[in-house]
């Protein structure tokens, strides 16, 4: 038996080992630190050998400094250079896969895109004045600089200060290259940091040749042409290695301003310009002035060809349509048909640009951008900028503007798709989403009113509050997207009140599907492709995708119901058509930057945006006023004599008398009182019929013949 005093013999031997582990790791610890600190010490005595004092530790000091500077900034190129590298993940060179000429809705040839390799001279089997010319004007140190030229930079900042004004520029052919390829003409920090990093990227993946190549190949000249070779020929009926000095001067001229300088508009301008490239090859010292003296008695004659405009905002945007439509073909020379009216485009242009000259100052306002389709889908014109020659930058399908109020018909529109009525009742009063807490307009509230009041006066906490409390951000989401919008849609709470980025096409497209009854998908630019022979390879008839059904008959028929009150009553009276019945919604957006007007009628759909590249502020322009003026000018001009259809769900597509005149009591954005240019009424659709059945009598009726005076005695 055990004795009750007698401790047990497992415990001491566990006690003990915990004794011992406990003594190795305390030993332990105590040498490796030990250690530590013997090898710490050894470090420091060694390390003291080095230790400089005086001016000698300034420069260590410094060189340090820079060494830690020197990888922050490494960080923050890296950061920099991502999003412009990310520029050319794409196939940039796919333009020269394709060669296609464009007709215009009715078989006339409108203009053609992409490079006929024919057509492209390689450097070397041009003439060594041609290449001069362009180098002496455009980059002498070309062949001497990785891409960026600090030492052309610091000289062209010299002389614009000596001039006080710009007089020369300071990017590279490279960086030129980069900008055409990849970048827009917008005057941003954001794209001259992209550019440069771009044509270090171009330097150090392409050889100068074909660097050089691609500049000549691809750079608008002009009267719609691309390229030097094209220029050649339309100028002067040459192949580009026949041109002699005085030739090559001109074209040379025509890189930078290719619209200011074009020899077929303003002769005298260009021969002026080309004198200045004569200049420049002698102070470049490329040649003497007795080699340039006899181009200079002898300038260069020019074909004579029409002022012929070319829609080639409408033909960059359409090229990019054929190539991802061609994308599985085999034969990439093309004759596309595309669906654009150059009567139409000619309107839209001509309505930009009456009224930025007339009225663009006082709204501080310079440029804008327009699309035009038919309720099919059909694109009848693309305006995306006021000169094309100036900036080839197309605003209109590449630019993303926030869309303001505009983008409140896409909230209505799922409301109605939830159960929603226009007269269905919602409180107007101060709402608070987490810390957001948007106002009206008006700065004001008006208690609970009807959808349609609240769109019709563009509340601003009406759709807030369909949104938070009814709805959710997630289906307003997914319903822009289905009806066409292709930019990016926030999913933010902001999205309601149109803090999303989208273009100019995409305001067209979203709101044609109000037009056409609640079908999406039917947008187009390119009706047929065919081949040279004849053979017919796309039609859109047929090859096309069907109209997808994205908004029930109801929830059009509720939304046109209200749109079309907005011309009449509401934000958007500056647009209303006088005889004939739309339907559009304004918007603005924050410190007046952007402003927009997107209508529609029974027939077409138009968007129009008014702003600035670099998102300056305009002076308080609402899209209820240059915007809507603008759309005004541009229908009451396509509506001449065509057959009036009603939008859906209104019964006629003629102004009711009795709203003629009417005037909102609510405050809201646009309304600032004038009202547009009167035009005359468009005629009716009988007297359409019947003017034309009476022109056809007279065409097909037979010649009359004069009478003798024997006939004219017997008829007494």
């Amino acid at each position: 038996m055990e004795h009750p005093f007698e401790p047990r013999k497992s415990r001491a031997p566990r006690a003990t080992r915990l004794l011992e582990f406990d003594a190795w790791f305390d030993t332990t610890l105590y040498e490796a630190a030990s250690r530590a600190g013997r090898f710490w010490e050894t470090v420091t005595i060694f390390c003291r050998r080095f230790r400089v004092y005086g001016w000698r530790r300034a420069i260590v000091e410094l060189f340090s400094e820079g060494m830690t500077l020197g990888a922050a900034g490494a960080l923050v190129m890296l950061a920099l250079a991502m999003p412009a590298f990310e520029e050319t993940a794409g196939n940039w060179r796919a333009q020269d896969d394709f060669a296609v000429t464009f007709l215009d809705r009715y078989g006339n040839e409108i203009g053609q895109r992409g490079l006929i390799q024919r057509d492209s001279v390689p450097v070397d089997e041009l003439p060594d004045h041609v290449v001069k010319a362009v180098l002496a004007t455009e980059d002498r140190r070309f062949f001497d600089h990785f891409g960026i030229d600090f030492m052309g930079l610091a000289r062209a900042m010299t002389e614009n200060v000596r001039a006080n004004s710009v007089v020369q520029g300071g990017s590279t052919i490279t960086q030129q290259l980069a900008k055409n390829i990849f970048l827009s003409n917008e005057r941003t920090y954001e794209r001259k940091i992209k550019e440069a990093f771009l044509a270090l990227w171009l330097e150090t993946n392409l050889s100068k040749e074909e660097i050089l190549q691609l500049y000549l190949d691809r750079a608008y000249m002009g009267g719609g042409t691309h390229g030097i070779s094209a220029a050649a020929d339309f100028y002067f009926d040459k192949n580009v290695r026949d041109l002699n000095l005085a030739e090559a001067a001109m074209l040379a001229g025509l890189f930078k301003a290719p619209t200011r300088y074009a020899p077929h508009i303003d002769l005298p301008a260009a021969r002026a310009r080309a004198n200045e490239v004569l200049t420049n090859l002698v102070q470049a010292g490329f040649m003497t002035d007795g080699q340039v003296v006899a181009a200079r008695r002898h300038p260069a004659a020019v074909v004579d060809r029409e002022d012929q405009k070319h829609p080639d905002y409408f033909l960059d945007w359409a090229f990019d349509e054929v190539k991802r439509l061609a994308a599985r073909i085999k034969g990439h020379a093309l004759i596309a048909r595309t669906t654009i009216d150059l009567d139409m485009q000619e309107a839209a242009e001509e309505a930009l640009e009456f009224h930025l000259r007339q009225f663009g100052k006082d709204y501080g306002v310079t440029q804008g951008a327009i699309v035009l389709m038919a309720n099919d889908g059909a694109v009848r014109a693309v305006v995306g900028g006021r000169d094309y020659g100036a900036s080839q930058y197309n605003r209109a399908t590449r630019a993303r503007r926030q869309v303001g109020s505009s983008f409140k018909p896409y909230v209505y529109a799922t409301a109605m798709e939830h159960g929603f009525t226009p007269d269905s009742v919602i409180s107007d009063a101060p709402i608070y989403w987490g810390r957001w807490s948007p106002k009206n307009y008006s700065r004001g509230y008006s208690g609970r009113l009807t959808l349609a009041t609240a769109l019709i006066r563009s509340i601003n906490t009406v759709p807030v509050r369909l949104a938070k409390e009814h709805l959710t951000i997630k289906p307003i989401k997914a319903l822009t997207e289905a009806m066409g919008v292709e930019s990016p849609v926030f999913s933010d709470k902001t999205m309601v009140l149109g803090t999303s980025s989208l273009t100019v096409l995409d305001q067209a497209t979203g709101f044609n599907v109000f037009a056409n009854g609640g079908y999406a998908g039917t947008r187009h630019a390119i009706a047929q492709l065919r081949t040279p022979s004849g053979e017919i390879v796309y039609d859109w008839r047929h090859d096309a995708p069907p109209p997808r059904r994205v908004l029930s008959e109801q929830a059009v028929t509720a939304m046109n119901s209200i749109m079309v009150r907005i011309p009449e009553v509401g934000t958007g009276r500056r647009a209303a058509l006088d005889g004939i019945r739309s339907a559009g919604k304004t918007g603005t957006t924050q410190a007046y930057k952007d402003a927009w007007y997107v209508g529609f009628t029974g027939n077409y759909t138009g968007a129009v945006w008014l702003g600035n590249d670099d998102s300056t502020p305009t002076r308080n322009m609402t899209g209820g006023s240059l915007p809507a003026m603008t759309w005004k000018r541009l229908m009451t001009y396509v509506h001449q004599n065509v057959e009036l259809k009603p939008i859906p769900g209104i019964d006629h597509p003629f102004v009711d008398d009795s709203r003629k005149g009417a005037v909102a009591s609510a405050t809201g954005e646009g309304d600032e009182g004038a009202t547009a240019q009167i035009r005359p009424a468009t005629p009716s659709p009988e007297t359409v019929r019947l003017l034309r059945g009476m022109s056809d009598l007279f065409r097909e009726a037979p010649p009359l013949q004069a009478a003798t005076k024997t006939d004219t005695l017997s008829a007494l």
